[in-house]
């Protein structure tokens, strides 16, 4: 099959997030051919370079969320637009401008993410999923005129809006200069000095209606891309894919959502990291210099557009338990949910993992002398109290630390540091240790893959990933880290019990073959249920449309001969 994989800031670009599993994903399936739509995010990430694509990846489409809008894009410039298509952006923008700063969509933490993210996820279960058969309640205010709109009504308003302006993209083009116009400046400070607007929205100045028109110019540029090919187009686009798979919900997704309003493509989407609690956990940074009113209305476009993709996701695939929570609190139906967690490649950890049980210790690589603490990342306040105790009971202890140390200041007594971390400096620690992370704890699960012992705070993924395989004890507490790590220093028949255990549970759910065997079964599943498409395929692929797909033929009765021809 033909896939669109959709992505922003990440692969094919080197410097970005999420391009390893997709570069492993893209060379595991090499049965598919793969079509990339990225979107970048800056110069600096476009000079850094691309992955080296292997043969599958038949093609390669970029374009920019930075910068001025790109020249040509104007299609039929907006001051050629008719009185109609001033009309149809009028009535559109408006519709998203009102789900924007309606009460509802700017509570959810919007205020650039100062509730937190906590916050931010409370408010989203509140979340409506549109469809087609929303009734007009729905599509309406909610209420009397100045009556707080409701939830899903506002999320209708807000697909609405949003479909309806890739439909005026598509057929008049100049999308971009519209949105930067005055009557779409008009247009957003008439919706939040209406009735039922969000406070915060309400006293917009015209810097900030500036500041939100370029913003949505920006992330909405992938409704104006010449990705949309027709079928009888020369360039199809991803009109020709037969599955487009968004690395995240946030504008990587838009691309897909219009192939399946337009040509009905099975939508996936994959996140590592909830895009949405990534920008409320860096909206301090992001929106320096941001008042209130943009603040409430960016942050409550990216809330609106999440539920929007996990609505119309065919599937949705979190990469553990906390993305999922995120996303079933943002609107993602629970029975189109389904996990797959990472997969790190386990074979430079081989040799260090089959020599763990070798009192010689694996080949090349330090014995484990059981009084060796690895610790792995920055070094947090409570890990020198928790050593200094470990000291003190075994004196011989020595703790290496996997990062950089504090300018200015000494290591203390039996500490040492290390600039990367390799398969030779698991192999060296008798117990690995972790600090609290915000994502999947990759490194914890490459000990896992070396089979050693671990002790890491419960946080985050920390029990989906180690399981009964390691220690789990409470995030900042060092009496109870120090503890941990004496049990195991002391018990050298329970560490190597821990270490086989967790190796075995690695090589089970965490390997690159396994993550790439979910997604092929995935793939075929949403293909299977996806309805024919009587005009979509390509007549250069043989066999690139189903005998089924053809209407069988009906037979005309045969007329009555006449009489003169001599028969009845």
């Amino acid at each position: 099959m033909r896939v669109g994989l959709l992505t922003e800031g990440g692969y094919p670009y080197a410097a970005g997030e999420g391009g390893e599993w997709c570069d492993q994903l893209v060379r595991g399936l090499d049965q598919h051919d793969f079509e990339v739509y990225a979107l970048s995010r800056g110069a600096r990430q476009e000079r850094g370079g691309w992955y080296g694509l292997p043969k599958q990846v038949r093609r390669v489409r970029t374009a920019p969320l930075w910068g001025d809008p790109p020249e040509g894009d104007t299609g039929r410039a907006y001051g050629a637009y008719g009185r109609r298509e001033r009309q149809r952006f009028e009535e559109h923008f408006g519709e998203l401008a009102a789900a924007l700063v309606a009460t509802d969509a700017g509570g959810a933490g919007g205020a650039g993410g100062t509730r937190g993210a906590g916050g931010a996820a409370d408010a989203s279960g509140a979340s409506g999923t549109p469809n087609g058969s929303t009734t007009a309640d729905a599509a309406g205010t909610g209420g009397a005129e100045g009556a707080a709109p409701s939830a899903e009504g506002q999320a209708y308003r807000f697909a609405e809006g949003l479909h309806g302006l890739a439909d005026l993209a598509r057929e008049a083009g100049g999308l971009g200069a519209a949105l930067r116009s005055e009557q779409a400046l008009r247009t957003l400070e008439a919706a939040c000095r209406a009735p039922g607007a969000h406070p915060a929205a309400y006293g917009i100045r015209v810097a900030d209606l500036l500041a939100v028109s370029a913003f949505l110019e920006r992330v909405l540029r992938p409704l104006s891309l010449d990705w949309y090919g027709a079928a009888g187009d020369h360039d199809r686009g991803l009109a020709a894919v037969d599955l487009c798979h968004a690395t995240s919900a946030g504008p990587a997704a838009l691309p897909g959502l219009l192939a399946k309003r337009f040509f009905g493509t099975p939508l996936l989407v994959t996140e590592y990291e909830v895009r949405l609690r990534a920008h409320y956990l860096s909206g301090a940074a992001d929106s320096a210099g941001l008042s209130l009113a943009v603040r409430t209305l960016i942050s409550s476009f990216h809330r609106l557009l999440s539920a929007e993709v996990y609505g119309r996701a065919d599937l949705i695939t979190p990469g553990d338990a906390r993305v999922r929570r995120w996303q079933e609190r943002c609107g993602a139906a629970r029975e189109r949910l389904r996990t797959v967690h990472p997969g790190v490649d386990e074979r430079p950890y081989d040799a260090v993992g089959q020599g763990a049980e070798d009192p010689r210790g694996p080949a090349g690589a330090s014995l484990d002398d059981g009084r060796t603490l690895l610790w792995l990342g920055d070094p947090e306040p409570h890990l020198w109290d928790a050593f200094a105790a470990v000291r003190a009971a075994e004196p011989g202890a020595a703790l290496r630390v996997v990062g950089a140390p504090a300018p200015g200041a000494g290591p203390p007594d039996g500490v040492t540091y290390e600039e990367t971390v390799r398969p030779e400096t698991y192999a060296a620690g008798s117990v690995v240790l972790a600090g609290a992370a915000d994502a999947f704890p990759l490194p914890l699960v490459e000990a896992m893959f070396c089979g050693r012992a671990t002790v890491a705070p419960d946080a985050c993924a920390v029990r989906e990933a180690v399981g009964g395989t390691g220690l789990v004890v409470p995030p900042g507490d060092p009496a109870a880290l120090a503890a941990a790590c004496l049990d195991l220093l002391r018990d050298p028949g329970r560490r190597a019990r821990l270490g086989a255990a967790a190796r075995e549970r690695a090589l089970e759910l965490f390997t690159v073959e396994r993550h790439v065997t979910a997604f092929r079964g995935i793939y075929l599943e949403l293909i299977s249920r996806a309805p024919v498409r009587q005009d979509g395929s390509d007549p250069s692929v043989p066999f690139g449309r189903a005998a089924g797909a053809h209407p069988p033929l009906h037979w005309s009765p045969r007329a009555a001969s006449p009489t003169w021809a001599g028969r009845p």
